[in-house]
């Protein structure tokens, strides 16, 4: 049986993934440049992403499955990356409050014989409209570092999301039910069934 390689540090992704069985043998995060491309679209970045990560790692574990994956937060067509501090996370939350955005999950699969899977999924959701004291109080936890758009969904965010259209796993880090399908659909076998 062959193994499977996580190629992320998120633990968030792997949590996710131990919700339906799926304990990857390796976590390799992949060391690439994340730099979004002139003129390239949030839904292109999340693809490119996902499959440049893959691609790195897959080259150094061949016979290997190798899971890669990247979400970007989009309003219009900005993408809003991992805010840097807590300018940016407040610019970032401000410009969300009592709007539509849309999340990207980019994932690709790379199977041992090198066929390779990629996927684009879309979510939108809706913020309320926050206020002053809601920015300050979301700030004042470190929940937003290291997440797209500035929040987590799955924590203290949660009271800002007023709907959700889409898959709510991905906008956690990783569409679990693409993912299931991808990963059934190349052949691997989980050691949990």
């Amino acid at each position: 049986m062959s193994k499977l390689i996580l190629a992320s540090a998120s633990p968030r992704r792997l949590e996710l993934l131990a919700q339906i069985g799926i304990v990857p043998d390796q976590v390799v995060p992949a060391d690439i440049d994340e730099t979004p491309k002139a003129d390239e679209s949030p839904r292109r970045l999340a693809l490119r992403l996902a499959e440049e990560k893959a691609r790195a790692v897959a080259k150094d574990n061949g016979g290997a499955f190798v899971l890669a994956a990247d979400t970007v937060v989009a309003c219009g067509q900005r993408a809003l990356g991992k805010a840097e501090d807590h300018a940016e996370a407040r610019k970032f939350l401000t410009l969300l409050s009592g709007r539509r955005h849309r999340v990207y999950g980019g994932m690709c699969l790379i199977a041992p014989d090198g066929a390779e899977r990629s996927r684009v999924i879309e979510t939108q959701v809706k913020f309320r409209t926050l206020g002053r004291e809601d920015v300050d109080r979301y700030l004042s936890h470190d929940e937003w570092m290291g997440k797209a758009g500035a929040y987590a969904i799955q924590g203290h965010a949660a009271t800002f999301v007023k709907a959700i259209s889409g898959s709510y796993s991905n906008v956690v880090g990783l569409s679990l039910c693409e993912v299931d399908g991808l990963l059934r659909g190349l052949g691997y076998q989980s050691k949990e069934v």
